[in-house]
């Protein structure tokens, strides 16, 4: 069992990060804020297939003005992503958002900064201070000769000490990076020296492909070692993609129960049914029914199918053009392929009904 490190407690909207609460699942809106309808789609979108914090863009005053309705429509935090202007993060706590994503050095002096961390205070808003490899300041690049796991974690706190200096700890931490073992490392040294909660995620990890494999990779490491409150899987892409992969890596990590759980053989010259194309519906099937902990195995074969399926709750075992209907370890019928999709359904109504 993973012990994870120890941070404070942080209360975003009607959530509560740190001090040994669930780790949440977070995404980012990739609509224009300020086309509200479109973003409450979105964002409804990803709150069915679980997402429990939602960031989005706030790039104008119209943007920040929009959170006020997207807020009223949703059921699940909203973080405002600000760059640049520190009116436009004052604006989006005056009309709703539940924390604020701001990197401090490049919203400007530190009059600006205060006048964001006065209205936090006011609001009791919790400001994610972060820190992007590719926003390394100069200076630091040059001290480790290049950009290093130890500039970007100098950087993140030389931003939180500013607020802290300002008498405001309200604050959640993310320094992410393209490199998933320079990403590694900088957690590593950020979890030795701090205890605030920390987001963690690869930036711009790639698409469905390279970034699942990178997100996993590095996601895997870092969360293995106890190290994180919040994740984000970034990939170019689907934003509800993004949550089935960080569902899956909690879930494998055992961070997470709940949920079915889906193992399929890779096929091979003996398969004679389109284990691909069920394999496929049988992932997308399942997305109905997260509030099961079960696990459901799709084979292709007789050599190695029966055996697989009866270790799982329920199971399918291809034949020539058919398959077997496997449920806790017994075969209960046979069906042609056309059937088997809708005989895993109704197993599966079965078990959320509790008839099973």
């Amino acid at each position: 069992m993973i012990k994870r490190t120890e941070t404070k407690e942080v209360r975003i909207g009607g959530r509560v990060i740190g001090g040994g609460n669930p780790i949440l699942i977070q995404s980012m809106c990739n609509t224009k804020t300020e086309d509200v309808k479109g973003t409450v789609e979105q964002i409804l979108e990803l709150e069915r297939a679980g997402c429990e914090i939602i960031r989005v863009a706030v790039p104008s005053m119209e943007a920040a003005e929009a959170l006020e309705q997207i807020k009223k429509e949703i059921h699940i935090p909203l973080v405002a992503d600000i760059h640049f202007d520190y009116r436009l993060a004052v604006a989006a706590m005056d009309h709703g958002a539940d924390k604020i994503r701001i990197n401090p050095g490049n919203i400007g002096s530190s009059e600006r900064v205060k006048a964001v961390v006065k209205k936090a205070r006011e609001r009791r808003i919790p400001i994610r201070v972060g820190v992007n490899s590719g926003s390394l300041e100069k200076e630091l690049v040059e001290k480790y000769g290049g950009v290093t796991a130890d500039g970007i974690v100098e950087s993140a706190l030389m931003k939180v000490r500013m607020i802290e200096d300002m008498d405001y700890d309200n604050l959640v931490i993310s320094i992410k990076s393209s490199d998933v073992m320079m990403c590694v490392r900088a957690h590593e040294l950020m979890a030795e020296k701090t205890r605030y909660p920390l987001h963690v995620g690869i930036t711009e990890a790639g698409t469905l492909t390279s970034g699942n494999i990178k997100s996993a990779l590095g996601l895997g490491i870092i969360l293995n070692k106890g190290i994180g409150d919040t994740i984000r899987v970034s990939l170019t892409g689907e934003p509800v993609e993004e949550i089935k992969s960080a569902k899956l890596i909690l879930k494998t990590l055992g961070l997470r129960k709940g949920g079915v759980t889906v193992v399929s053989c890779p096929t091979c010259g003996r398969t004679q049914i389109d284990l691909i194309g069920l394999a496929g519906q049988v992932e997308t099937l399942v997305t109905e029914f997260d509030d099961l902990d079960v696990k459901v195995a799709v084979m292709g074969c007789v050599v190695n199918g029966p055996g697989e399926a009866r270790e799982a709750d329920l199971g399918i075992a291809g034949g020539i053009g058919e398959g077997l209907l496997i449920k806790k370890g017994q075969v209960v019928k046979k069906l042609p392929e056309s059937e088997l999709l809708e005989a895993l359904r109704e197993e599966l109504m079965r078990l959320k009904l509790g008839q099973e």
